[in-house]
């Protein structure tokens, strides 16, 4: 049986060609965002935990001093350095390793980003704990994912959808335990923007490019739109089509 580091490897090297081209991804509009609130954190020297296929680490070191991009997956490290090469970008580099342990010194970043990750964290109070610890004091921390239905019954539902899409999937939070999980850490939340992004259901599940899962899967959550229930996740259906949505939160905080 994997262990969660390991599910998370295998889910992600399968994924890693078709995540890093994927239109939801790559997401122009949502990077802008993470670089509008880094602000003038962005000049200095930045982290990029759980950073994929390096979206983030490329745009930011355009105009940082220097980005760190982290990652457990090898795989996803490859894709980053190559986007980086291809943007002819030379003060990005690539750590391997789990963010429950980030080996760096404290207080050695000005800034840390990480994106589309906490749901996947099996210890995501670690986590934060250890962001805060390697950003000195004053550095910028800003964090996006996914969230789920404050409704209990909603967000448990949700989140069974989500681990059959993709094992790796740990707990998508509620909007409000995000935001508790970000300032238990210890930081000063200084913002909070939320939107909804609307999917489609072949297109999302192309992503873990895993078809055997796509048919039960489909099967499920065409039932739950045929019978009104949203799952928290708006689903709905027209015809053979089905769609749903994402809601994510953007929080923006200091040290």
């Amino acid at each position: 049986m994997l262990d969660h580091d390991n599910r998370v490897r295998d889910e992600f090297t399968r994924q890693a060609e078709i995540f890093s081209a994927s239109a939801a991804i790559t997401d122009a509009v949502l990077t802008q965002r993470f670089v509008t609130a880094l602000g003038v954190a962005a000049q200095g020297s930045v982290l990029d935990v759980a950073c994929g296929p390096g979206i983030l680490s490329a745009a930011i070191a355009k105009s940082a001093r220097e980005v760190v991009a982290f990652d457990l997956t090898p795989q996803m490290l490859k894709k980053a350095a190559q986007r980086c090469t291809e943007a002819g970008l030379d003060n990005v580099t690539f750590r391997e390793g789990n963010a429950t342990e980030l080996p760096f010194a404290d207080a050695a970043f000005d800034a840390a980003v990480t994106r589309l990750s906490v749901h996947h964290f099996d210890r995501p109070v670690r986590v934060m704990s250890e962001i805060f610890r390697v950003l000195r004091p004053g550095g910028h921390f800003v964090l996006a994912d996914v969230i789920s239905s404050e409704v209990p019954a909603e967000s448990e539902l949700q989140n069974a959808i989500e681990i059959l899409r993709d094992p790796s999937h740990v707990r998508m939070l509620p909007g409000s335990e995000l935001t508790s999980l970000v300032e238990d850490a210890g930081f000063a939340i200084e913002s909070l923007t939320s939107w909804d992004k609307a999917r489609e259901f072949e297109e999302w599940m192309g992503i873990v490019n895993d078809a055997s899962r796509v048919p039960p899967l489909r099967a499920v959550v065409r039932a739950l739109a045929s019978a009104g229930v949203s799952a928290g996740m708006g689903l709905s259906k027209d015809g053979e089509k089905i769609s749903l949505f994402h809601r994510w939160n953007l929080i923006a905080a200091r040290k």
